[in-house]
């Protein structure tokens, strides 16, 4: 799927989705708070999240990291309004930069106004990306010396009765969405190929699963 046609399927996906977005899913978008919490940013770092959706983590690691610089990347245009939406009720508009780019091509220098970032989010987005190893890949290659990758997704929910497996996966489906089953061992060989290291949980008897690429 191209660029331009990736963002017009999510534009359609979303147009009506985006005004209940977050009211649904913080229902079983499990362990994103976590995951900000755990980002220990700086206050100079630069944050970037890919797939920025509603800017609801936006606003929350705003909150969190009072004085790092925030960036939000979305293929979607129709999110991207609810993210500035967002952004300009909780008086961030001077903080947060948002933009619409494909997560697997764009240029960070000619879109963000900068090559490297500190700390970057990808939340629950790599499961409704078909190239999402590339958009990984292309993500940790942001990362300066020190620089943090945080990815939280579906996991394989291991921990939890073969049923509720087969209900939510199905129901999943319904939304483009695919679990990655073989995410670790794809993180893994990334960081592996480039001398970082990689840690990943599975909380929630493995609902989610929660990594972190650290560049030393």
């Amino acid at each position: 799927m191209t660029a331009t046609a990736a963002a017009v399927a999510m534009d359609r996906m979303y147009r009506r989705q985006r005004h209940i977005y977050d009211l649904t899913r913080k229902f079983y978008l499990l362990g994103r708070d976590r995951l900000i919490a755990g980002l220990n940013a700086a206050p100079s770092d630069a944050i970037l999240e890919i797939g920025c959706g509603t800017g609801r983590n936006l606003v929350a690691l705003a909150a969190c990291y009072p004085a790092s610089r925030l960036y939000g990347l979305d293929v979607s245009a129709e999110m991207l309004v609810s993210a500035s939406n967002a952004v300009a009720r909780a008086g961030l508009a001077d903080r947060v930069v948002l933009k619409q780019a494909d997560a697997v091509t764009f240029d960070p220098d000619a879109v963000l106004g900068r090559a490297r970032f500190e700390r970057i989010v990808i939340s629950y987005c790599l499961s409704m990306i078909p190239p999402w190893q590339s958009v990984a890949a292309a993500a940790i290659d942001l990362l300066p010396p020190g620089g943090e990758l945080h990815i939280v997704d579906f996991g394989g929910q291991e921990g939890l009765p073969a049923w509720f497996r087969s209900v939510l996966r199905s129901w999943l489906k319904l939304f483009h969405v695919t679990p990655r089953d073989d995410m670790e061992a794809v993180l893994h060989d990334l960081a592996q190929n480039r001398g970082m290291n990689l840690s990943l949980t599975r909380p929630y008897f493995g609902y989610s699963q929660l990594a972190i690429i650290r560049r030393p």
